[in-house]
């Protein structure tokens, strides 16, 4: 219940030599001296049991109390206990003694837990049984009272991460350190979002600036999408300000998207306008204006619509910031639809008319070579195609979910090393617990006692149990089930990706070792739990028994750094020999903590992609048989953009690149930019085809006229794109360069494939006969 933080000290001569002692001393009385720091843990405060050794009857003497402080302690011995100790050796020390741990606890924040408590409470009852409009008034406010604090909390918290980093630099001269924790982590994420918000908005908005420059070389065409674009991020920013509708690692790349998406509508406008002066040069600006916006509304409408769906298929992922990410980019490619097609015709209108696109640029000699090649080779391209697709079938089944955390960062940042540190010097880093109940007979045969049956005690009398109410009937707490606790913290150690195991038994192997390599009966056993110190019990006993001592608690931590380390596998594996080796019913062992939250998100990624996927394909298929009017078509026109899909996914599953929160939208946005493109190309070739109805002419003059803008907006999407790989954060750079990769492939799959498909099957009737 307490926030705490890890600083990884390795020291540039010995451990427990004076500067290096020096140097944690100065660094915990330092850190103790922060408003918020509760306490400060290291090397110098634990007590030494082995240095030398110390019997049962001196625990609650002076010599509980020895430390490395304390005066002739000998540090020879000291360096033998930290690294062979069952409870400091791979927690406090490192096994080669190079590298120790401070631990630094904050004091819990109990309004922080008041208002989470309450929130959490109100949320169960509207869920479970209803609230009235006084509860759900009660609840909206303790909800943004929450909100609210919590904002505070994140403020307080990154000045104390900025305080101890203050703290660290100051000592650095002594120690090579590394900052670890919670805190730390969210802190640094919460920088990462910051940064990635402003860096992916400007970089996006530079490259746009000169991409659109290249293709028009004109001012106004250059000032008008940038106009559009910042007016649409204006409004959804101040949308999510208004709301309080705060922005995670995921949804932090809105911005750059959304002005990619404004942009790509834009420059359809403008490639539109382009043509009709070409054919018009007399027509007055007013009448210009009128009849791109006339020809180019119904087109973009279903552009915007299907990019739409494709994040709001986002929704029914069931992973929260997944879901958020596609409600904010639903509500801002509405925006950017509506001022798109306000505020470009409105301040193009007051100007003169001009050229947008030269009838003579390489871009329209490229597009008219791709259609020659289409023309000349349509049964090749189909059959390449083909290939493609069974490509695409083989990758998509190597596709995996399992990732490590760690590899979520770039090597060079703090997070990774920090983690790296701890991973291997100090026990792993992420955490799995076990929770194991007493034998349900034991349970049975203790609830007969209690009613007074006549019946034995499984575990005999306990002679203190009349002073101690919670120490009666313990399950736990007894030598043959000790022993059995001890077997499986044994076994659990010896697993590969296991760090750093701690149980009672830590405890156990602790009082042997005082007691000469034996294992106490259970008279002693009750002695010594009655005798042990309460610091002691808080340490040794408290957070590995419950209070009855009929619960056991197992902690250990994953090595993240481990190649092999699939979590779900693991996890199954340990409860497997617990059940079958240990003959522990499976109803009596409960995983929890970081690790099964974290295994559990990561095996809801492959239904989650299966869900998002199969519905904006279903949902984009029904808006082009509406907007086309034709099944046929509708099917053709899907096929491109479900193979520019699957030909990323099936990259990412040759090259064992594990799908992660961030990559699993790549499939669904990717169908849902891409399929503009087919809109577009599908909405004018039916304008072409009704003129002589000769599919050649038709695909030749499509990729003359809607192909240069579909070549303008596919280059300007994935270069938009490509900003993202400026994150910190690797799925994002991912999500960047996949998405990017996809738009490349949608756009040569709409040039060649799409007019393959519509040459071959003839979708809108024969062709006139000449």
């Amino acid at each position: 219940s307490k926030d705490f933080l890890i600083i990884t000290y390795t020291p540039h001569g010995d451990l427990l030599s004076d500067d290096s002692l020096d140097g944690i001393k100065v660094l915990r009385n330092d850190l103790s001296q922060m408003e918020r720091v509760e306490s400060v843990i290291t090397i110098l405060d634990v007590p030494l049991l082995e240095s030398p050794k110390i019997s049962f009857s001196e625990l609650k003497g002076e010599l509980k109390n020895r430390t490395l402080e304390t005066a002739g302690v000998d540090r020879s011995l000291a360096i033998k206990e930290f690294t062979r100790s069952p409870l400091y050796s791979k927690l406090l020390v490192s096994p080669d003694a190079k590298t120790t741990a401070l631990l630094v606890y904050f004091h819990r924040d109990e309004k922080y837990f008041s208002l989470l408590e309450k929130r959490n409470d109100l949320r169960a009852k509207r869920k479970n049984e209803g609230l009235t409009d006084a509860e759900q008034q009660k609840l909206n406010r303790t909800i943004r009272d929450f909100k609210e604090y919590l904002a505070q909390v994140l403020d307080y918290q990154n000045e104390d991460i900025e305080n101890v980093r203050r703290i660290m630099d100051r000592q650095r001269g002594r120690a090579e350190m590394f900052l670890g924790g919670v805190p730390m982590i969210t802190s640094d994420m919460i920088y990462n979002i910051e940064n990635d918000i402003s860096v992916f908005g400007a970089g996006v908005l530079v490259f746009m600036v000169i991409i659109l420059y290249l293709f028009f070389r004109e001012k106004r065409w250059v000032l008008l999408p940038v106009v559009c674009c910042f007016v649409s991020v204006l409004v959804m920013v101040g949308y999510l300000g208004l709301t309080d509708w705060r922005v995670t690692v995921i949804s932090s790349n809105f911005i750059s998207i959304l002005l990619i998406v404004t942009m790509s509508l834009v420059i359809h406008l403008i490639v539109r306008y382009g043509e009709l002066y070409t054919k018009n040069p007399e027509a007055d600006q007013r009448t210009l204006v009128r009849e791109t916006v006339r020809h180019m509304t119904l087109p973009c409408f279903y552009t915007a619509i299907t990019t739409i769906v494709a994040f709001s298929s986002l929704v029914v992922s069931e992973i929260r910031p997944v879901i958020d990410f596609g409600w904010i980019m639903t509500i801002g490619i509405s925006f950017a639809f509506i001022f798109s097609f306000v505020m470009f015709p409105a301040l193009l209108v007051l100007m003169k008319p001009k050229r947008s696109v030269s009838s003579n640029d390489a871009t329209k000699s490229l597009t008219s070579a791709i259609s020659l090649f289409t023309l000349n080779h349509r049964n090749k391209i189909l059959i390449v195609s083909l290939m493609v697709a069974l490509f695409c079938a083989v990758g998509v089944s190597n596709l995996q979910v399992e990732n490590r955390f760690i590899d979520y960062f770039k090597t060079d940042t703090e997070i990774y090393r920090g983690m790296s540190v701890i991973d291997k010097q100090l026990g792993g880093t992420t955490p799995l617990e076990i929770i194991i109940d007493a034998d349900q007979d034991f349970m049975e045969a203790v609830k007969k006692i209690g009613s007074g049956e006549d019946i034995e005690d499984p575990f005999g009398e306990d002679p203190f149990n009349e002073n101690d109410e919670t120490e009666e009937d313990n399950y736990w707490f007894h030598g043959d089930t000790l022993d059995l606790v001890e077997k499986i913290h044994d076994y659990l150690e010896k697993l590969p990706e296991i760090g750093k195991v701690l149980s009672i038994a830590t405890t156990v192997k602790v009082i042997k070792i005082l007691n000469d390599g034996k294992m106490p009966d259970d008279y002693d056993l009750a002695l010594i739990r009655k005798m042990l110190p309460k610091d002691m019990k808080d340490t040794f006993v408290h957070p590995y028994l419950s209070g009855d001592a009929n619960q056991v608690r197992i902690t250990m931590r994953i090595e993240e750094t481990d190649p092999n380390l699939n979590r779900g596998d693991l996890i199954k594996k340990i409860n497997k020999h617990l059940t079958n080796e240990f003959e522990i019913g499976e109803e009596r062992v409960n995983f929890t903590g970081m690790a099964v939250l974290y295994n559990n998100m990561l095996q809801s990624l492959f239904r989650s992609q299966i869900l998002t996927l199969g519905m904006v394909v279903l949902a984009i298929l029904a808006m082009l048989i509406v907007l086309f009017r034709q099944i046929y078509l509708s099917f053709l026109a899907i096929i491109p953009n479900v193979l520019s899909a699957g030909i990323v996914l099936a990259i990412m599953g040759w090259l064992h690149i594990s799908l992660d929160m961030m990559t699993i939208t790549i499939a669904a946005i990717t169908i849902g930019i891409a399929v503009d493109y087919t809109i577009h190309y599908i909405y004018r070739f039916k304008e072409e085809f009704a003129q002589n109805r000769d599919y050649r002419a038709g695909v030749n003059r499509c990729h003359g006229t809607i192909g240069r803008a579909i070549y303008y907006t596919s280059i300007t999407v994935t270069l938009g794109f490509s900003i993202l790989t400026l994150s910190n954060f690797i799925p994002t750079i991912y999500f960047g360069l996949f998405t990017g990769l996809a738009m490349v492939v949608a756009l040569v799959n709409n040039l060649t494939l799409l007019p393959a498909l519509i040459l071959f099957c003839k979708p809108l009737g024969p062709e006139f006969q000449k």
